[in-house]
């Protein structure tokens, strides 16, 4: 397998995820009322797995490579969009949790905002998918030796180990701020 062959199905599960995430839109538009929890899961696949495990490879490993290469122009500037891209949605995102938590403390007015950013990501995500693994993807693998393909390959594969227990001590230590010093704390 290719590098751009992990980051093709890690899109295919984001997709997946906007299929779910436009049924939800749909029934948040036709009756007024958001459910905060499937928010909370939806904001937590976004920031988790679509931008910090998948963006984060693209950025901090596909990218960072791609800027030691000599690209043309074209390719160049795409990834340069894909990077304020990336940007846009974690943007959104905030300002859907933003949202989420007014409408949750009783801003019903907040509604369309939640449907505002929600439809902007429903809608996003396809485009930037498309742009990825059409275009950019298959255009950049020319830059690397078959050897870099692979390193890059156990790269991605390294970083998806650490992300597990990079979100789980996250969590500890938001618990942990919240409510103070716990067993085994030193």
């Amino acid at each position: 397998m290719k590098p751009r062959g992990v980051l093709m199905i890690e899109h295919r599960l984001i997709e997946k995820m906007l299929d779910v995430t436009v049924m939800e839109l749909d029934r948040i538009i036709k009756e007024r009322k958001a459910d905060p929890g499937f928010i909370d899961v939806v904001v937590d696949f976004i920031r988790t797995y679509a931008d910090r495990t998948h963006h984060g490879k693209e950025e901090d490993i596909l990218f960072k490579a791609l800027s030691d290469k000599q690209m043309d122009e074209d390719d160049d500037k795409m990834m340069r969009e894909l990077v304020d891209e990336h940007k846009r949605a974690r943007q959104a995102v905030k300002e859907l949790v933003e949202a989420k938590n007014r409408y949750a403390g009783g801003d019903e007015t907040s509604i369309d905002d939640i449907t505002e950013k929600i439809g902007f990501l429903v809608g996003f995500y396809p485009e930037h998918i498309r742009k990825e693994d059409d275009v950019f993807f298959p255009n950049t693998e020319k830059y690397f030796t078959g050897s870099e393909l692979e390193s890059m390959l156990e790269k991605f594969w390294e970083f998806d180990r650490k992300m597990i227990h990079e979100k789980y001590n996250g969590i500890y230590e938001s618990l942990r701020n919240s409510r103070g010093s716990f067993k085994g704390d030193s």
